[in-house]
C-alpha cells in the first residue's frame, strides 16, 4: 500500500494532537471494524474555529486524515467547516489509497459531530 508524502508527514508529524479540557464540542466516532477511534474537540470564537485539538486511536491513515481535518477547519466559520468533505480531505493529502478512504470519511464525520455538539449546547 502506497501513501503520499503528505500522509506519511502528518502521520509523523501530527498537527494539533491532544485534548481540550473545556472544549465548545466534541465529536468521537469509531469504526469497529477497522479499529479506528477518534475524536476532535473543537473552541469556538465568533463563530470560528479558534482552536481545534484531536485523538486517534488507529492506523497511519486515521491519524493522517484527522491531523489534515484539523488543518483545514482551524480558522474557518461553522458554516465552512460543516462543508469539509471526505474527498476534500483526501484530496489534500494527495490521495488516499481506496481501502483506506473510511478514515476520511471518520475524519470529516468527527469534525461535524464536534459542531453539531456546539450547536446542540448553544440552542
Amino acid at each position: 500500500m502506497m501513501y503520499s508524502e503528505k500522509v506519511l508527514d502528518h502521520f509523523r508529524n501530527p498537527r494539533n494532537v491532544g485534548e481540550i479540557e473545556d472544549a465548545d464540542g466534541v465529536g468521537s466516532v469509531g469504526n469497529p471494524v477497522c479499529g479506528d477511534v477518534m475524536s476532535i474537540y473543537i473552541k469556538v470564537k465568533d463563530d470560528k474555529i479558534d482552536d481545534i485539538k484531536f485523538k486517534t486511536f488507529g492506523c497511519g491513515a486515521a491519524i493522517a486524515t484527522t491531523s489534515m481535518t484539523t488543518e483545514l477547519a482551524k480558522g474557518k466559520t461553522l458554516d465552512e467547516a460543516m462543508t469539509i468533505t471526505r474527498q476534500d480531505v483526501a484530496d489534500e493529502l494527495g490521495g488516499l489509497p481506496p481501502v483506506k478512504m473510511h478514515c476520511s470519511n471518520l475524519a470529516a464525520d468527527a469534525l461535524h459531530e464536534a459542531i453539531e455538539n456546539y450547536r446542540g449546547k448553544k440552542k
